[in-house]
């Protein structure tokens, strides 16, 4: 059954700086500024400082129940995916740095075919979003770092402009991964980046030959991001009970336990949004 868990980090003031914040991330960075896995305190202000200005300046993003991230310990936090490229999970990652305090760093569990590009590996996994591989995930969370899930996976993002606030099925292996490290689920809704990269078709013959499981197309063709408002929507705190070896059925149900809950943040907000345009 879930249930609720103590919350943790505040808003924090907009003139903070990266690399003041950078001082306050609590990961064991060595003399170096590199932490156990590879995580550099260089890459991390590079992409901060860049992430910043798209996260205050170029989509203005708004952000709520940001407290209910645990400040501290493992936790998961999960949502919906839309937008054709990952800029959900990008401001995800930058909500809980510039939000927080102290600051977290949230790791993701990038696309396999990320890892197989030369730059885009290195700055991923200097960034600490890594290869989306359970061993990967386990060893973050017994480790007490935040993760960051995405359930719907590569689906999500290849939703078209019509189904921007669809969900699509959610895979399980977030749900057994909780249960066998005794994590609790935050669950978000993210709003917007449907409309920041409006996908009216997938190219997925181009998408293989360049190693990605598509290509998507927007009436202006390129998948550049528009100066969109998005909205980030922290929920409280999901606790099941289990060991991560129970039938599929018993998973699934849990499964549609967070997704539910998911889909009603959303479906919530999209509201508020429509009728604070209308007004």
């Amino acid at each position: 059954m879930a249930g609720g868990v103590p919350g943790g980090g505040k808003g924090v003031k907009r003139d903070d700086s990266v690399k003041e914040r950078l001082e306050r991330l609590e990961l064991p960075f060595n003399a170096y500024g590199v932490d156990p896995y590879g995580v550099s305190k260089w890459h991390l202000r590079v992409i901060f400082e860049a992430m910043s200005f798209f996260y205050r300046s170029y989509f203005r993003v708004r952000c709520h129940g940001i407290e209910h991230i645990p400040s501290r310990g493992r936790a998961m936090v999960v949502g919906n995916h839309s937008g054709g490229v990952a800029v959900d999970g990008a401001m995800v990652v930058t909500s809980c740095f510039l939000e927080m305090e102290p600051p977290r760093l949230a790791q993701g569990m990038a696309e396999k075919f990320i890892a197989s590009t030369p730059v885009a590996s290195t700055w991923t996994s200097r960034c600490g979003q890594f290869p989306g591989l359970p061993e990967h995930a386990i060893r973050l969370l017994e480790e007490d770092r935040l993760l960051m899930i995405f359930p719907e996976g590569a689906r999500g993002t290849a939703k078209l402009y019509p189904q921007r606030y669809d969900l699509v099925d959610f895979g399980t292996g977030f749900m057994r991964l909780a249960l066998k490290t005794r994590t609790p689920i935050i669950p978000f809704g993210f709003l917007g980046g449907g409309a920041a990269i409006p996908t009216v078709a997938n190219l997925y013959g181009l998408g293989k030959l360049l190693g990605m499981p598509y290509v998507p197309v927007t009436p202006y063709l390129l998948p550049l991001p528009l100066p969109v408002p998005l909205e980030i929507h922290y929920g409280e705190p999901m606790v099941f009970e289990g060991t991560g070896n129970e039938e599929d059925t018993v998973i699934q149900g849990y499964v549609e336990q967070v997704k539910e809950r998911i889909a009603g943040i959303v479906e919530r907000r999209r509201h508020e949004r429509w009728k604070g345009v209308e007004s």
